[in-house]
């Protein structure tokens, strides 16, 4: 499987990338390149990846060049590397720009949750029964679909690593037993808030009325407060604190 970062260099055109494309095989459709040699002497481009050691997109630790060939062609050099560096130095600043570098907050062991819930805590609970409630496909969905298609499956794996399958599992053990799998889309929805993007690039959520560019920012809200939502289709429960316990539970 290609890796993030990916691009071709061609003997005549330079370093050929696209963002959200890490797919070699995408790249050559999408430059539309001949692939019909494996000889040194006659290759015209050839594929590289440049990624970091550890796997980490959001945390990267030192970044490392691979030439993804075979064999070598001729006219390759220390000249051709450095020209992929390039790129990748811009391919960085692109990537920049929609992901966000932030620290990860546990909400139920990284905050200490509110000695009381206020009707501001309910407001915004309504606010994301809304978003909840009005997403096309599912918070899942919306959130795979939009990060994958602006950064690529790299990016967005690395990042769901991090995030999802630490925190997110951690808070799904400590509140399966009281709700349902509502609770993981509070853990995509939080995911979410690792990516930039503009309000119409978020997908199946043309029917959300917000403020923000990111629809599920309710949910984002409230974790980050040490709030963790959860629905069992009838009974909306705000779990905080190590034990998970249910600090508020109703209709809104």
């Amino acid at each position: 499987m290609c890796q993030a970062f990916s691009g071709l260099l061609d003997r005549e055109r330079g370093v050929l990338w696209k963002m959200g494309v890490d797919s070699h095989s995408e790249l050559v459709d999408e430059f539309k390149l001949r692939d019909n040699t494996d000889r040194k002497d006659g290759m015209t481009f050839a594929r590289f990846e440049i990624t970091p050691v550890n796997k980490d997109y959001l945390y990267p630790d030192k970044w490392t060049f691979t030439l993804d060939e075979r064999i070598k062609p001729t006219w390759w050099n220390e000249g051709c590397e450095m020209l992929c560096w390039e790129a990748h130095k811009e391919w960085e600043r692109e990537l920049d720009k929609v992901l966000v570098r932030k620290p990860m907050v546990h909400p139920l062991t990284g905050r200490t949750p509110p000695e009381r819930i206020t009707k501001k805590h309910l407001s915004i609970l309504k606010q994301w029964d809304s978003v909840w409630d009005s997403v096309w496909a599912s918070v899942g969905n919306s959130v795979w679909d939009s990060v994958g298609d602006s950064v690529g499956d790299s990016v967005w794996d690395s990042v769901w690593a991090s995030v999802g399958n630490s925190v997110g599992n951690s808070v799904w053990d400590s509140v399966r037993d009281s709700v349902g799998a509502s609770v993981w889309d509070s853990v995509w929805a939080y995911t979410s808030s690792f990516f930039t993007l503009p309000r119409s690039e978020w997908k199946y959520t043309g029917n959300i009325e917000c403020d923000t560019d990111n629809p599920f920012q309710p949910c984002i809200d409230l974790w980050e407060l040490g709030l963790v939502p959860s629905f069992d289709g009838k009974t909306w429960r705000l779990h905080g604190g190590k034990d998970a316990r249910i600090l508020w539970e109703g209709t809104v």
